[in-house]
This record gives C-alpha cells, structure tokens and sequence, in this order.
C-alpha cells in the first residue's frame, strides 16, 4: 500500500485552511491550480467558495474533465465542502453546471445569506463522534440517491453525504480545530470503489 498525495484545490475559496488541517495530521498536502499539480494524486478536496466562479475556474484551467476523468478511473478520491459539495453533484436546473460524481442534489445557500450562517454541534452516527459544524452560506441536499450514503444529519438535513471514493459536506469543518473529517476521508478502509488501495502512516 501506497500513502496518499492529497491536494487542495486553490482556484478561490478557502483552502489554507484545508491545507493546515491536513498538517496537523503529518500530512503534506498541496494547492492545486493546474493540470500539472493533479499528477500524482490520489485525494482532492475542492473547498467551499463561489460555486459559479470555481466552476469557471475549473474550465479556464481545463481542470474539469481531468477530476471527472481520474476519478472515474478509479484513481482520485474528492471531498467537497459547501461550494465544493455543490459541485460534485448532480445538477438541479440551476447554475452552475455540476460535476455529476456523487448520486446527489444539492441547492446552493439554501440557508439565506451570509449573515444567515451559524455553527452546531453535530452527533455524526457513522462516525460514532460529535462534531462542531460550522455552516456558511450552506447548501442543503434535495436528494440523495441509491448510489449515495446519508452519514450525518442535522435535524431533518442531511449535511454528510458519501459515496464511492467521494465525501461530501454541506458545512465547514476546516474552520474548526477537529481535522475529523480530513481523517475520515483518507482511511482506506471507507473507500470501496478507489483504486490503488491507500494507507497514513
């Protein structure tokens, strides 16, 4: 088995944060803003932003098909948050256009505007762990479909989705000291559909 090289997609958004929550896992994670910078990896995260403008990012850098191409593959696990999240789902008649990746629905700032947001502890069943979330601007999940995993609800809501090889989180869990998630998304044990196998430490 073969460690992980993990990126963080850079082109707007939020990904220092991504990027020290995986250092203080021991992990060397790296910002990612071209094709060049994909080589090689086998985790991507693609952080919370402005959907619309990393979605044209994503095409001005011809990124896009090269993150659908090599997870389709078998050879690049992504976790989205917010923005991130919306992305690689499916689309829901409204711009931007989604990546289609994970068997889900996601409406974009579901939640009301940026004064809207707000943060609460979660009990994260999969996980058997509480986890403070942290959601701005936030998405919420219209459907979920067979090829997707409800992990996490807050309420009614779900805000923890899965699916092979993809994580997806309606919140921020980057801006909390808790890199729980970022932990979660690299044992290898949780991808059934990933291929090389991959292992930390």
């Amino acid at each position: 088995m073969s460690l992980p090289v993990v990126g963080v997609l850079a082109l707007q958004g939020a990904s220092a944060a991504h990027l020290a929550a995986f250092a203080s896992l021991g992990v060397d994670a790296r910002e990612v803003r071209s094709r060049e910078q994909l080589t090689g990896l086998t985790h991507l995260v693609m952080p919370g932003g402005e959907s619309t403008t990393i979605h044209h990012l994503l095409e001005l850098f011809d990124l896009r098909r090269e993150i659908v191409r090599r997870h389709r593959a078998g050879e690049l696990a992504i976790f989205g948050t917010c923005s991130g999240a919306i992305l690689l789902g499916g689309d829901d008649g409204e711009p931007p256009p989604r990546l289609g990746l994970l068997d889900a629905v996601l409406e974009r700032n579901a939640y009301g505007r940026q004064v809207d947001s707000f943060t609460r502890v979660v009990r994260l069943e999969a996980l058997d762990a509480e986890l403070r979330c942290v959601f701005i601007r936030a998405p919420k999940v219209r459907e979920v479909g067979p090829g997707a995993r409800v992990l996490a609800r807050d309420g009614d809501e779900a805000i923890l989705i899965s699916g092979p090889g993809l994580l997806a989180a309606t919140f921020h869990p980057e801006l909390t000291d808790d890199s729980l998630l970022h932990t979660y998304f690299l044992r290898p044990e949780l991808w059934n559909a990933v291929a090389p196998v991959f292992s930390v430490g």
